[in-house]
Protein backbone atom coordinates (compact mmCIF):
# COMPACT_ATOMS: atom_id res chain seq x y z
CA UNK A 1 0.00 0.00 0.00
CA UNK A 2 1.16 3.19 -0.81
CA UNK A 3 -1.24 5.87 -0.47
CA UNK A 4 -3.10 6.45 2.86
CA UNK A 5 -6.59 5.84 2.90
CA UNK A 6 -8.73 8.90 5.04
CA UNK A 7 -12.22 9.64 6.21
CA UNK A 8 -13.82 12.64 7.10
CA UNK A 9 -17.08 14.48 7.31
CA UNK A 10 -18.68 14.85 3.76
CA UNK A 11 -18.18 18.14 2.28
CA UNK A 12 -21.72 18.66 1.28
CA UNK A 13 -22.76 18.54 5.88
CA UNK A 14 -19.91 20.65 6.52
CA UNK A 15 -20.99 23.21 3.88
CA UNK A 16 -24.48 23.32 4.82
CA UNK A 17 -23.43 24.34 8.76
CA UNK A 18 -21.92 26.99 8.09
CA UNK A 19 -24.43 28.13 5.36
CA UNK A 20 -27.03 27.51 8.71
CA UNK A 21 -24.76 29.10 11.11
CA UNK A 22 -24.30 32.20 8.91
CA UNK A 23 -28.57 32.00 8.50
CA UNK A 24 -28.90 32.19 12.06
CA UNK A 25 -26.29 34.67 12.44
CA UNK A 26 -27.91 36.97 10.09
CA UNK A 27 -31.45 36.03 10.91
CA UNK A 28 -30.61 37.29 15.00
CA UNK A 29 -28.71 40.48 14.03
CA UNK A 30 -32.10 41.13 11.79
CA UNK A 31 -34.37 39.91 14.29
CA UNK A 32 -36.32 42.66 16.57
CA UNK A 33 -37.22 40.17 19.56
CA UNK A 34 -34.95 39.42 22.21
CA UNK A 35 -35.92 35.83 22.49
CA UNK A 36 -35.46 34.91 19.34
CA UNK A 37 -32.01 36.77 19.05
CA UNK A 38 -31.15 34.45 21.97
CA UNK A 39 -32.76 31.43 20.33
CA UNK A 40 -31.01 32.00 17.01
CA UNK A 41 -27.80 33.41 19.09
CA UNK A 42 -27.59 29.75 20.43
CA UNK A 43 -28.26 27.77 17.44
CA UNK A 44 -25.51 29.85 15.78
CA UNK A 45 -22.91 29.31 17.96
CA UNK A 46 -23.67 25.21 18.25
CA UNK A 47 -23.45 25.27 14.29
CA UNK A 48 -20.38 27.54 14.37
CA UNK A 49 -18.85 24.35 16.76
CA UNK A 50 -20.35 21.80 14.90
CA UNK A 51 -18.65 22.77 11.36
CA UNK A 52 -15.88 24.45 12.83
CA UNK A 53 -14.68 21.27 14.69
CA UNK A 54 -15.72 19.25 11.14
CA UNK A 55 -13.42 21.55 9.33
CA UNK A 56 -10.42 21.64 11.89
CA UNK A 57 -10.49 17.69 12.35
CA UNK A 58 -9.97 16.32 8.56
CA UNK A 59 -9.30 14.02 7.83
CA UNK A 60 -10.77 12.25 11.54
CA UNK A 61 -9.11 9.00 11.01
CA UNK A 62 -5.82 8.05 8.32
CA UNK A 63 -4.64 4.70 7.64
CA UNK A 64 -1.48 3.79 6.42
CA UNK A 65 1.34 1.14 6.48
CA UNK A 66 2.63 2.20 10.41
CA UNK A 67 -0.88 2.86 11.96
CA UNK A 68 -4.57 4.84 12.14
CA UNK A 69 -4.03 8.72 12.44
CA UNK A 70 -7.41 10.14 14.50
CA UNK A 71 -8.02 14.00 14.10
CA UNK A 72 -9.35 15.43 17.37
CA UNK A 73 -9.93 18.80 18.75
CA UNK A 74 -6.51 18.42 20.41
CA UNK A 75 -4.56 17.47 17.27
CA UNK A 76 -3.44 14.46 14.97
CA UNK A 77 -3.07 11.17 17.28
CA UNK A 78 -1.08 8.45 15.61
CA UNK A 79 -1.58 5.16 16.50
CA UNK A 80 0.51 2.53 15.92
CA UNK A 81 -1.10 -0.74 14.56
CA UNK A 82 0.33 -3.09 17.89
CA UNK A 83 -1.06 -0.67 19.99
CA UNK A 84 -4.65 -0.34 18.99
CA UNK A 85 -8.08 -2.68 19.09
CA UNK A 86 -10.85 -1.72 16.35
CA UNK A 87 -14.31 -2.94 16.60
CA UNK A 88 -17.14 -2.30 15.18
CA UNK A 89 -20.08 -1.40 17.89
CA UNK A 90 -23.82 -1.85 17.41
CA UNK A 91 -26.41 0.45 19.34
CA UNK A 92 -29.76 0.88 19.36
CA UNK A 93 -30.33 4.52 19.30
CA UNK A 94 -34.14 5.43 18.78
CA UNK A 95 -34.75 2.48 17.64
CA UNK A 96 -32.85 1.98 14.92
CA UNK A 97 -29.20 -0.29 15.28
CA UNK A 98 -26.62 2.32 14.58
CA UNK A 99 -22.73 1.13 13.91
CA UNK A 100 -19.88 2.70 15.45
CA UNK A 101 -16.12 2.38 15.17
CA UNK A 102 -14.25 1.79 18.49
CA UNK A 103 -10.11 2.26 18.45
CA UNK A 104 -9.04 1.07 22.18
CA UNK A 105 -5.64 2.20 22.53
CA UNK A 106 -3.33 1.56 24.92
CA UNK A 107 0.42 2.32 25.83
CA UNK A 108 1.77 1.44 29.30
CA UNK A 109 -0.78 3.37 31.42
CA UNK A 110 -2.32 5.57 28.74
CA UNK A 111 -5.75 4.61 27.62
CA UNK A 112 -7.76 6.12 24.75
CA UNK A 113 -10.92 5.34 23.56
CA UNK A 114 -12.33 7.01 20.06
CA UNK A 115 -15.51 6.27 18.73
CA UNK A 116 -16.04 7.40 15.78
CA UNK A 117 -19.76 7.16 13.59
CA UNK A 118 -20.73 7.58 10.45
CA UNK A 119 -20.61 11.41 10.66
CA UNK A 120 -17.43 11.46 11.67
CA UNK A 121 -16.04 9.21 8.94
CA UNK A 122 -18.30 10.53 5.94
CA UNK A 123 -19.01 6.39 5.06
CA UNK A 124 -20.67 3.23 6.57
CA UNK A 125 -18.53 2.35 9.99
CA UNK A 126 -18.66 -1.60 8.96
CA UNK A 127 -17.34 -0.51 5.27
CA UNK A 128 -14.14 1.29 7.21
CA UNK A 129 -13.91 -1.99 9.60
CA UNK A 130 -13.79 -4.18 5.95
CA UNK A 131 -10.85 -1.70 4.81
CA UNK A 132 -8.84 -1.41 8.45
CA UNK A 133 -9.22 -5.28 8.40
CA UNK A 134 -7.77 -5.54 4.77
CA UNK A 135 -4.96 -2.64 5.68
CA UNK A 136 -3.52 -4.16 8.63
CA UNK A 137 -0.41 -5.97 8.91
Amino acid sequence: MNEPRAWSPKPPLVVVAWIGAAASLLIAVLSDEVTTKVLLGIATAVLTFVAGHASYVRPRLAVDDSGLTVGTLAGRQHLPWHEVKVRLVHNRRLGREVPTLELDWARGQDERLFVLTAADLGADPRDVMDVLHALRP
